[in-house]
């Protein structure tokens, strides 16, 4: 038999019934399109949340106390002298204290419990923060101790509505403070609502909870962020009094953390999260599978005459192999492409919906995705064709057509 002849018997074997092929081929659409979608969806998880990191800046890093990761940890292991020493680093720049002021916020009848940050002016364009209205905090609000206070786009719309905000007054604790400026919306990051916090003066909340520890440090690096690190790191490990010789970040009392390590772990856990669950989609692969070699032997022993009636007229087992698995390939390869319309369908209906919660959120449809679940399909109708092919082409001819 040549290709066409095949061809032609196999478009014929299953279009001959429409309804079990529809059937015999949905397992494979679905395995087929959960790969896709999964795939694809935790690739747009792991776009999103690098596009937010990325806003900020490649050249961003937080040093935190230890005690915010580990539980019993020291919370206090961060001075106000270590911020001080930190900033005279050649390797870093705009280097802001952050004492996190743990009061409820009042206006009228509005009662929120935002985060409260007291930090100086340059936090704003360390974490990307874009000014909506009024002013930022400024040196003069620092120098003085002033009341002023910088609000996070929703819990300005939260407390003011359709008011104006600046010049409004509200009460952080029991203390009264001028709202000066609102920031613009920042969307989240990490399942942190960026435009919740208000912003104070860091001598202000310095004075308001009497601390001698700050809560973290931010901060830019100038140039390479493993020098700015390693500074760091010696520093803090001096004025601690840590030996660690072994450069055992376990022995630390602080954690410094650039934005490319942060999305270096982003990265390595969404790929691991992605692989697994397109793994687990793949199982309905396999189910699909199955039901191909189910209905490929249900089609063997329905065509055992016309078996029979080929090789007596000169078909090879070989021919007859090729044909059947020519057919199995035709089912999971045809699943495999209606599939892969449904998962990058449904993948792209999801993402407009994300968009609309989330903000900012691409649809990626990976190339990756697209290859596996070909490759995939394909694998699997090979896997599942064989064996009712090879049943096909050892059958005696003799025996064939005696088969009722």
């Amino acid at each position: 038999m040549n290709t066409k002849d095949i061809i032609q018997s196999a478009t014929k074997s299953i279009s001959s019934n429409a309804k079990r092929t529809s059937l015999t081929i949905l397992g494979i659409v679905i395995g087929v399109a959960s790969v896709v979608l999964m795939i694809s969806t935790g690739k747009s998880f792991q776009g999103y949340i690098l596009d937010q990191i990325n806003s900020f800046g490649s050249n961003t890093m937080d040093v935190i106390p230890k005690g915010f990761e580990k539980f019993g940890g020291n919370l206090e292991s961060l001075t106000i002298e270590d911020y001080e020493r930190i900033k005279r680093l050649s390797s870093v720049e705009r280097v802001v204290p952050v004492i996190i002021v743990n009061r409820s916020v009042h206006y009228g009848r509005e009662d929120m419990t935002p985060m409260v940050f007291g930090a100086t002016s340059d936090i704003f364009g360390n974490y990307g923060m874009k000014l909506a209205s009024g002013r930022l905090l400024d040196e003069s609000d620092e120098r003085g101790a002033q009341r002023s206070v910088v609000a996070a786009y929703q819990t300005a719309l939260d407390l003011f509505g359709n008011r104006d905000p600046i010049g409004q007054r509200i009460v952080i604790g029991e203390e009264s403070f001028t709202v000066v400026g609102t920031l613009k919306s920042a969307g989240s990051l990490l399942l942190s609502d960026l435009d919740k916090p208000v912003f104070i003066p860091f001598a202000t909340a310095r004075s308001m909870t009497g601390q001698r520890h700050v809560s973290y440090i931010t901060l830019k690096t100038v140039g390479d962020s493993d020098i700015a690190k390693r500074d760091i790191t010696e520093l803090l490990r001096t004025r601690h009094r840590i030996d660690n010789s072994q450069d055992d970040p376990d022995l630390d009392d602080f954690i410094a953390r650039s934005a490319e390590q942060v999305t270096s772990i982003i990265s390595s856990v969404t790929l691991g999260l992605t692989v697994f669950l397109a793994l687990i989609a793949g199982i309905s692969l396999l189910v699909g599978g199955i039901g191909i070699m189910n209905i490929m032997l249900v089609t063997v022993s329905e065509r055992t005459q016309e078996i029979g009636l080929r090789k007596a007229l000169g078909a090879r087992p070989r021919d007859i192999l090729i044909q059947f698995l020519t057919e199995a390939l035709a089912l999971t390869c045809g699943g495999a492409l209606v599939g892969l319309v449904l998962g990058a369908g449904t993948g792209w209906i999801l993402s407009r919906i994300a968009d609309r919660i989330l903000g900012e959120f691409h649809f990626i449809l990976s190339p990756f995705a697209l290859v596996a679940a070909i490759c995939m399909a394909v694998g699997t109708g090979l896997l599942f064709g064989v064996y009712p092919a090879s049943k096909a082409a050892r059958l005696d001819p003799i025996e064939a057509l005696r088969y009722e």
